[in-house]
């Protein structure tokens, strides 16, 4: 170890810590990462990355679903799941190098191990303690632990994008984000997947009519998804597990090759001794301010999931990372803005949202205008056989602003960017009528939907 004391420690090597480097290499700061693992995080490493090569195949199965309406003659495809998981760790083996080299050209030393607090302004890595003016929590997520007798038999998303043998069946023990994401995958390749929910409800932080198509969709290709499920139970049964359940008051048990955890995802800073430095939870998150410095702490800042913010998304850690090294830099000046980023669920089709859903808005009180529109008479819908096209957009009803947009299907992972520069700079759904879009396109239906 080179110093035992610099301006920065950055607990955590994802998107959020190397967000704040680009500010600290330019203003000329000493900067120290921690990193027990893989040099770059869970996204490039066990997340968004790994997980879109595996939804690219997705995509290309959904693709060959509907060739027929072209009139192209295709035979049943076969997934080879191993090869897909093969050529996705390929893909993503060079990461860690490169972001290495990018830390070597910001100027900070990356340190390997796992650190915890011995101070306020002090970790602890080893037998050494290393002093920080600033310390940056940026440590991610991990998978949400359930209290289920024989819970110790589940896989993790960690597993499903390693493991190369693909199950004939599988259980989703939680129906969020990443669970929905591979059981269409699963589904897809010729699993078959049933997803138990405990809420009364799946995907509750999306727009619900949104959540409506996808679920539609998700039974057209087979998956079983049952809501207000407790799972009381996971056995092994030889190679198979089985899976008991209770739902309407009667209990249930279902076997299958594997069962995975789809609970989402919580901070992973339990090993991080946060009492040593003064920093506080709240509700299993770290108390920030409004600046994302920790309430208790002000030499200690947060980014990325292991902060309080609303969204679990790796270009947010980037933004609140890009946010912290201002801060640190500058004194607290900046604040994040969470309104106008877009968020996906990475289902085939996707579902795209961004700003607020109309139950938020109506329990907001605000006078608001919903244009939805199923798109799949249109002439776009029909040109590309889409199975689900679908949007809702939420506007003020005083000044036209958008509030707004929720798409499923219809290129929305990409038209949802439309509507979060509108959010942003306050432009019209007037203003988004008049604009003249290439045709024919996906684009050019946005006339047809504000």
């Amino acid at each position: 170890m080179s110093a035992d004391k610099y301006d920065v420690v950055i607990l955590g090597s994802g998107n959020a810590g190397m967000g704040v480097t680009v500010e600290t290499h330019k203003a000329g700061l000493s900067v120290a990462m921690i990193e027990y693992r893989e040099l770059g995080g869970t996204c490039p490493n066990r997340g968004c990355t790994p997980k879109k090569i595996l939804v690219a195949a997705g995509q290309a199965l959904d693709a060959i679903e509907r060739a027929c309406a072209h009139h192209i003659s295709v035979g049943k495809p076969r997934l080879d799941w191993a090869a897909l998981i093969d050529r996705e760790k390929k893909m993503i083996a060079p990461l860690p190098d490169s972001f290495a080299k990018l830390m070597s050209e910001r100027g900070v030393e990356v340190l390997h191990g796992r650190a915890a607090f011995a101070g306020p302004n002090a970790v602890r890595l080893g037998a050494h303690t290393i002093q920080a003016k600033h310390i940056v929590i940026a440590a991610g997520s991990k998978p949400r632990k359930l209290p289920i007798d024989g819970a110790e038999h589940m896989m993790t998303s960690d597993d499903v994008l390693s493991e190369r043998e693909q199950p004939r069946d599988a259980v989703f023990v939680g129906g969020g984000v990443i669970a929905l994401e591979f059981a269409h995958l699963y589904a897809r390749a010729g699993t078959k997947i049933t997803v138990l929910e405990n809420a009364p409800e799946f995907l509750a932080a999306f727009d619900q009519d949104a959540v409506a198509q996808i679920v539609r969709e998700s039974q057209r290709i087979g998956i079983t998804l049952n809501a207000g499920v407790e799972v009381k139970a996971i056995a092994a049964r030889g190679r198979r597990f089985a899976v008991t359940y209770e739902q309407d008051g009667a209990s249930r048990t279902i076997e299958a090759d594997r069962v995975v955890n789809g609970a989402g995802r919580v901070p992973d800073v339990d090993n991080l001794d946060l009492a040593a430095g003064n920093v506080r939870l709240s509700d299993g998150r770290i108390a920030l301010d409004e600046y994302l410095r920790s309430a208790s702490n002000p030499a200690v800042y947060v980014c990325g999931d292991a902060g309080s913010g609303p969204l679990q998304l790796s270009p947010v850690a980037t933004y609140e990372g890009d946010i912290v090294g201002r801060n640190i830099v500058n004194g607290p000046v900046a604040k994040p803005a969470y309104g106008c980023i877009p968020s996906c669920v990475f289902t085939v089709p996707a579902l795209a949202s961004v700003g607020m859903t109309e139950q938020q808005a109506r329990k907001d009180g605000r006078a608001v205008k919903v244009q939805t529109k199923d798109m799949r008479d249109g002439m776009a819908a029909r040109t590309y056989n889409e199975h689900a096209a679908w949007a809702k957009v939420i506007e003020d009803e005083g000044s036209g602003r958008i509030l707004g947009a929720h798409i499923v299907g219809h290129g929305g992972e990409e038209l949802i960017h439309l509507f979060a520069l509108a959010i942003k700079f306050g432009i019209t759904a007037a203003d988004l009528r008049d604009t003249v879009y290439a045709f024919p396109t996906f684009a050019s239906d946005v006339k047809n939907i504000v």
